[in-house]
């Protein structure tokens, strides 16, 4: 059984032979360590494949991850002071509460870029003027989530449709907006439900009504609306360990939801390998199981150490036998 059967048993709770694992490597940690992060690569074919890191340009990055700033369809400001990490929006184009007035969605279709709801209320308004939007509930507010919605849903046909030609079934379709802050939500959890569970599950009945299936990447703290993403279709729910907590998570999902859970990219740069490995095995011990339920992901950034990196490599692929079937676990 592959990887991908792997994935689809894991988030449908049907018993994976093993925990699928994924790891993404940052432009920035190739830029930096080269030809060193080649090698550890390679000898990690389990989680890279045969060919993994051949024929890499090391300074190869692109959009925004370029140094400079970059305006969006939407009018947003991008600014990057660093290649091959993300930029961040320095310019709102809705500064003031009259401006939501008169916006108009772009003509262009940009899909489902990371920050495609929340995130992008944010974006255009600035995050103080949102929040203060969300406390004060002016008529403007359900204007521009109405708005950012009505695109969504656009975008939301349009990848249905590609879908539909390709005679796609029972795909895995992804997503990404950043609902949680470092330690709480950045609003209470009813004003959330209130405003935003509507547009999520809105965008994504499109894809739970024709058979496909949803995953969410969610930085910050979210765990007081995980049953709420679970119930507006997000069928896998990618959220960070730090801002969570692992008990948290597991109170919140296990059983109940698939999670790609995020390693604690804030412990890799100062952590022991010793003290990523026993990271690595008391996440999967306590949100594993032979049903399922389970992806492990780790990021790595230019800030870690490359015997780090090993240590985080090494401990994904030999604890994603625990629950094996085929090791009669």
């Amino acid at each position: 059984m592959g990887m991908h059967d792997d994935r689809m048993k894991a988030m449908l709770f049907e018993g994976p032979e093993r925990i699928p694992v994924s790891v993404g490597i940052l432009p920035a940690a190739w830029m930096r360590h080269r030809e060193a992060l080649r090698e550890i690569v390679a000898r990690h074919p389990a989680l890279f494949g045969e060919d993994a890191g051949r024929d890499r340009d090391y300074d190869a990055v692109g959009g925004t991850y370029v140094a400079g700033e970059h305006v969006d369809a939407w009018g947003c400001v991008w600014q990057n002071l660093h290649t091959g990490m993300e930029a961040m929006v320095t310019g709102h184009p809705l500064p003031r509460r009259e401006d939501v007035d008169t916006l108009v969605a772009p003509e262009e279709d940009i899909g489902f870029p990371h920050g495609f709801m929340y995130l992008r209320l944010c974006d255009l308004r600035g995050f103080e003027e949102a929040m203060i939007d969300f406390a004060e509930e002016p008529p403007q507010l359900q204007k521009l989530i109405d708005v950012v919605l009505e695109y969504n849903m656009r975008q939301a046909r349009i990848r249905l449709a590609g879908l539909e030609s390709e005679r796609a079934t029972g795909r895995i379709v992804h997503f990404g907006d950043d609902l949680g802050m470092q330690r709480s939500l950045p609003m209470s959890p009813e004003k959330w439900r209130q405003y935003l569970k509507p547009c999520f599950a809105s965008i994504y009945g499109v894809f739970r009504d024709a058979g496909h299936y949803v995953y969410m990447h969610t930085d910050g703290h979210i765990l007081e609306i995980i049953p709420d993403l679970a119930e507006a279709g997000v069928n896998v729910v990618n959220p960070q360990i730090g801002a969570n907590g692992l008990p948290g998570l597991v109170d919140a999902c296990k059983g109940k939801v698939c999670v790609d859970l995020d390693l604690d990219r804030q412990l890799f740069p100062f952590a022991t390998p010793a003290e990523l490995d026993r990271h690595v095995e008391e996440a999967i011990t306590e949100l594993g199981s032979s049903d399922g339920g389970l992806w492990i992901k780790a990021e790595i950034g230019e800030d870690v150490p490359l015997e780090n990196v090993e240590a985080i490599f090494t401990a994904m692929e030999k604890y994603r036998e625990m629950y094996s079937v085929t090791a009669g676990a």
